[in-house]
Formats: C-alpha cells, structure tokens, sequence
C-alpha cells in the first residue's frame, strides 16, 4: 500500500520506482520510510539478490522535498536529535551503503541534489543517453547533505568534485561515463531494461561472494593496501566454510549450472 512508490517482483530482484511526478520525484520522510522497508524486505528474503531503484523518464529523483524542512524557532537541538535518530531520509541515506546486496540506479531524466547523492550511493549507475547529473545546492545557499562531498571526491577526485558543488554544473550521461561517474549508458528509456541485465548476471553468481565481496571492497576502499588485504582474507577464509562453495566447484566439476541456496 505505498504510496510515493510503486514496487514490482521481478525474477531474483525487487524494483522501486520514485513515484511523485508532481514533485519531479523528490523524496520526502515517507518516501524514505517506504523504500527502507522495502530494503529491509529484500535483505530478509534469501531468493531475492539484489534491488533496481528508479524514477520516472523526465526525473530519476531531484533530491529531498523542502517543504518538511522546517526550522521552527527554538526547535534546533530537537532537529539535531530528530537528524541523528529518527528522520526516515537520513536514515535512508546511510542504509544504502550498508545494503548487503548490489543496489543499482537506473537513471532517466534529472539526478539532482539528493537524487544524485543517492545514485552515487547506489553500487552501479546505468543512465539513459539524456540523463542529467548534478549537486547545485550551492546554488540555493545550501551544500550536499547526503554524502555528495564524501562520495563524489572519492570517484572523481577533490578538485573536480569541488567544481561540480561550487559551480553546480551538471554532468550529461556522456560525461558521467567518461569520468565513471556512471557504468553504462543506454537509450532513453531503456536504462531499467540494461540494469536488469546487469543485475540477472549479478544473480547467477553465489551470492554470498557477492555479499563478501561488496563489504571487502566497501570496508578496505579507503584502508592501507595491508589492511584491505587482512579483509579480503577473512572474507575469502569465511565463504571456504559456506555450502555454496562446495555446490559451486561440484558444479564447475560436473559441467553444470550451480544451485546456489545463500548458505
């Protein structure tokens, strides 16, 4: 019963689409709270390996809706309290990095502010050919507040990050995969047809390497190559206990698909 999404079961995987047209998607406190309990539906569900977002042809998302933001006189501490404990779209925000499975972006139309953030946050960007990028909060006498200063500079390195936030200039798809900003670029229209792709892929693989994986590289990113190297090979000594190990080489034994449970 959402109603600031719309959610389809596909073959392997659940895809949430924005849906606030008259907003131009931007997401508010119940949109957060619907798409985390999807989230949390999906990495419950052991059939499921991984999860599509997407909005709509002319706005993927355009960020977080201002008009809850608020600030009512002697009420700052108690935003404060409410931004580190109980807003659903700050809670949102840090979810995404911490999701188990591969999450994908499939962006049409405008990414921007928030709507940016979350895509960067996602693991893939797919982008449809007229997909626009953006951060121009600094337009509005605001800045990135959900980890664009973190994660931008991460891809693209601190003196393009800086440019694209203080000059709010928008990044067009071609550019975006130029920079690997973005994984791949498909027609208009057709980016939720090319990360379903990716994710079925995704999906033929074990998914406990592609869980263990994806906290190896997300835990030693930002480490000395040493400790990345010690969290690769807890990960690599973990998964040499798991039943879809053993499935996995029997199947490459026998010449056949395997039959991979998540155990």
């Amino acid at each position: 019963m959402a109603e600031d999404i719309r959610i389809e079961r596909r073959e392997s995987w659940i895809e949430i689409t924005i849906n606030r047209p008259d907003k131009l998607n931007a997401i508010r406190e119940q949109t957060a709270a619907e798409i985390l309990e999807v989230m949390n539906e999906v990495e419950n569900d052991r059939s499921l390996r991984g999860l599509i977002i997407t909005g709509s042809e002319k706005a993927f998302c355009t960020g977080v809706d201002t008009s809850e933001q608020k600030n009512e006189p002697d009420e700052a501490f108690e935003l404060w309290r409410r931004r580190k404990r109980s807003r659903k779209v700050n809670q949102f925000f840090r979810a995404l990095p911490e999701f188990t499975k591969p999450i994908i972006a499939a962006v049409e139309g405008y990414a921007l502010g928030g709507g940016f953030e979350i895509a960067l946050l996602c693991d893939l960007i797919v982008a449809g050919e007229t997909a626009q990028f953006g951060l121009p909060e600094a337009k509005l006498g605001l800045m990135p507040g959900g980890a664009g200063t973190q994660t931008l500079p991460r891809l693209l390195g601190k003196p393009l990050a800086k440019e694209l936030i203080w000059t709010g200039r928008r990044l067009k798809a071609d550019e975006a995969r130029q920079l690997r900003v973005v994984n791949h670029v498909a027609p208009q229209g057709k980016a939720v047809e090319k990360a379903r792709e990716i994710l079925k892929a995704i999906g033929e693989q074990g998914p406990l390497s592609v869980m263990f994986t994806k906290a190896a590289i997300e835990r030693g990113y930002d480490a000395s190559l040493s400790e990345g190297m010690s969290v690769e090979a807890d990960a690599f000594f973990a998964l040499s206990f798991s039943k879809d190990r053993n499935e996995g080489l029997a199947a490459f034994r026998e010449k056949r698909s395997p039959n991979f449970k998540g155990n």
